[in-house]
This record gives C-alpha cells, structure tokens and sequence, in this order.
C-alpha cells in the first residue's frame, strides 16, 4: 500500500469525540501513503485534540472556523470541497451526522459537506444508546440513501464506561476503505 495515495486529496473531518485522538494516527498513516491531507477539525473536536498537531501531522493548515477563512478570493470551504478526491469524517458524532442530514451548515466542516461533490466516508463513534436511538439511524439511512458511505462502529468498551456498539472502526480498517474507495478515482 505504500504510496498508494499519491496525487489524491483527501479531507479529515474531526469531530467532538473520545475517538478524535485517533485522527491523529489516521492523518498521520494517509499522509506515509502520499496523499494530500486537508484536516477540518470542529470546534468540539478541538477539545479533544487540537489543530497544531493535526497541521504538523498533515503539513497543512487545519481549518477549525467557518469565519477564519483562507487566501485568496474563493471560501476555504468551497476551496477544500473543489479539490477533495474524498471526504472523510472520522470519528462523526450524532451531532454531525444530524447536520449532515438535514443540511445545516453552521460550521466549517458541515458547509464543506454541502459543498463537496466528492465521495463522502463516515465513520461514526459515540455512545450505544445515542448510535441506536430512532434519530440517529434515521439521519444515518437518510444519508446512505444520499450515496454516502458508513464504516463501523463497533462494539467494545465506550469512553462512557459502557460495553457495546459506538466505538470508532479501527484505523487500519478505516484506512483500507479508504483505498478500496480511491482506486480508479483520477485527479
């Protein structure tokens, strides 16, 4: 798989999770396989990790706030959405994958949802009970329907201190379908 990413750009949304540490790692093991790396991190996920690790990692500037936009004339979100060969959302909480569903666009991260015409990847992690509540499957079918692709979660011990299902996919997983997601896909 080495370098197997080369010439792609690929988006990281972090969100308000436990699981945002594990962006870390995979930002860090997409950027060895060559691609380019964009990280979006919510404001909730910068309580979990914060946007200087994520800029070394990626090599590139983190966008965290839908007003602190970048150069040029173009908006950082529709900028980021034009070049992406996929958006990846990892973890996701219930709280964006509602936004996602119903369109809202209150923050960097869920405007460049909107805007993005690439593949979109979401991989959810959050408590059992919120991942199984009505709402929450509801928003999930709602975006599957829509051509989004859904990766984990799976079950095991929860930050909260429950067992069950709601925690992120593995990296390694999360990666591989990645790849499997990119072949074929031309810049």
């Amino acid at each position: 798989m080495e370098e197997s990413l080369a010439g792609k750009t690929i988006i990281v949304g972090i969100t308000g999770s436990i699981a945002a540490y594990k962006g870390a790692d995979l930002v860090s093991r997409l950027q060895k396989l060559g691609a380019t790396i964009h990280v979006v991190l919510t404001e909730g996920g910068s309580k979990f990790i914060t946007p200087l690790t994520l800029q070394a990692l990626s090599r590139n500037p983190v966008a965290v706030n839908l007003w602190d936009e970048g150069e040029g004339w173009q908006p950082g979100h529709i900028d980021l959405a034009d070049r992406a060969d996929l958006l990846v959302v990892a973890p996701a909480t219930a709280d964006v994958i509602a936004r996602f569903a119903h369109g809202l666009a209150p923050d960097f991260l869920c405007s460049l949802f909107l805007a993005c015409q690439s593949p979109v990847l979401i991989a959810p992690a959050m408590n059992g009970k919120m991942y199984t509540h009505p709402a929450t499957q509801a928003n999930i079918r709602t975006l599957a329907e829509r051509g989004n692709t859904f990766i984990g979660p799976e079950e095991g011990m929860l930050a909260c201190g429950y067992e069950g299902i709601g925690r992120l996919w593995p990296v390694e997983k999360i990666i591989e379908r990645i790849v499997e997601m990119l072949e074929g896909v031309t810049s």
